[in-house]
Formats: C-alpha cells, sequence, structure tokens
C-alpha cells in the first residue's frame, strides 16, 4: 500500500514524514503567497523540500496551483518533481500529457476527481485516458480546488471507479489513523493520502504536519 501526504512546507518536516513511512510527499507550489490555498509554498521552498527528498521517497509530487501550461511545465522542470497534479483552474489533456512527456520526460501525471456524485465516474474515466495516476478527493466548501476537505464522501462511487478504470489510484478525502484501514479493506485502492487529518491547527489553520498522526497513518496502512 503506497502511503502519500500531502502539503508540507519545510524540508525538515517532510524528511521525517519520510523517515515516519510515507513513500510519496506532496507538496503546494505558488508563485506567490496570498492565502489563496491551505499550506502553499514558494518555489524555492519547494525545491529544497524536493533536494531533500531525493533518494528518501518513492516520489515526489508537484501540485500546481498555475493555470498556464507553459508556467507548469517551468516549473517543473524547475523543481524536477516526479509527479504533477494540476489543482488550479487548468484542465488537462490528451496534448498536454504528450507535451509534458517530451518536456518532462521523466514525469508522470496525476489528475484529481472531486467526488460529488455518480457524475464523478465518467469523469475519471475520461481523466484515466490520459493520466498514470488518479487522486479521488473530497471538494472543499471554502478554498478552491479538489481535496484539503477534512470530510470523506461516497466511498460506493468511489469502489466504483477503482473497479473500472484501469490506471493506479490513491484514496484521499478526510482520512486519517482511525478510518484509513476501513477505506483499504472496502476499496483496495492502489494507495492512500492523508493531509488534514496529520495536521497540526491553529485557530482553524494548518500550521504544519501532527509527526505522531503522520507515523499512526502509516502505521494503519500498512498492517
Amino acid at each position: 500500500m503506497i502511503v502519500q501526504i500531502y502539503s508540507l512546507e519545510t524540508a525538515e518536516e517532510a524528511a521525517a514524514c519520510a523517515e515516519a513511512g510515507a513513500d510519496q510527499i506532496g507538496v503546494l507550489v505558488s508563485r506567490k503567497l496570498d492565502g489563496r490555498y491551505p499550506c502553499e509554498v514558494l518555489p524555492e521552498q519547494a525545491l529544497e523540500i524536493f533536494d531533500t527528498l531525493r533518494g528518501k521517497v518513492r516520489r515526489s509530487v508537484l501540485i500546481s496551483t498555475d493555470s498556464d501550461p507553459d508556467q507548469i511545465l517551468q516549473m517543473m522542470n524547475y523543481l524536477h518533481a516526479d509527479v504533477l497534479q494540476l489543482y488550479a483552474d487548468y484542465h488537462s489533456s490528451l496534448d498536454f500529457r504528450r507535451r509534458m512527456k517530451e518536456e518532462c520526460p521523466w514525469a508522470e501525471l496525476m489528475e484529481a476527481i472531486g467526488i460529488r456524485d455518480r457524475s464523478s465516474i465518467p469523469e475519471a474515466e475520461e481523466k484515466a485516458a490520459y493520466s498514470d495516476y488518479l487522486i479521488l478527493d473530497s471538494i472543499p466548501d471554502n478554498n478552491p480546488g479538489i481535496g484539503a476537505a477534512g470530510v470523506t464522501h461516497d466511498w460506493n462511487i468511489d469502489r466504483e471507479i477503482i473497479l473500472k478504470v484501469k490506471i493506479p489510484i490513491i484514496e484521499a478525502g478526510g482520512l486519517g489513523p482511525e478510518n484509513v484501514k476501513d477505506a483499504i479493506d472496502f476499496l483496495h485502492p492502489w494507495g492512500v493520502d492523508s493531509c488534514t487529518k496529520t495536521s497540526r491547527f491553529e485557530n482553524g489553520k494548518i500550521v504544519g504536519k501532527d509527526l505522531e498522526k503522520v507515523r499512526a497513518f502509516c502505521k494503519a496502512a500498512k498492517q
């Protein structure tokens, strides 16, 4: 079972999560920090994190907030992340995947599916045609993009997607140490992801990872 931990903000924290058992670590990168996205870091911070992680995790994931494909690929080349996940309002396509493979031949593409209802099933099938991975996640009420909602969604929809789609799928959305085993037993995904439920909060905002919860999440997922 692949364990993915998202929204790391420092190299030290990322290294600690890798040591705790995380296989993949994701960093949400913005060109300016305006508070629009949770746990966003500047490109220079992300580069330090990814450089620290090389050789310590299976894959590093750039969660891109750019909306322009030129800027997205420029950032991939700068950071040299293993996987690209699109987070803002740019939607990928077969043409973008081909371009990414030409300009960043080492990289893989992950597409997020925000689970609303059964209409998410054909969306997942469509995106699977040009993606290397899918991540199934909840849709937050208070910020843009998909994920970082801290709540689960209808796993029955996810199970149908996992049965239909032939590429690796990561289950996300409100997963923590207390429910990740239930999700794995019900869905049998390729991997599981945690952001909100393995984080520390102050005044309602994420201020870092809770390493005890990260360790517990990794242990529960890999039992």
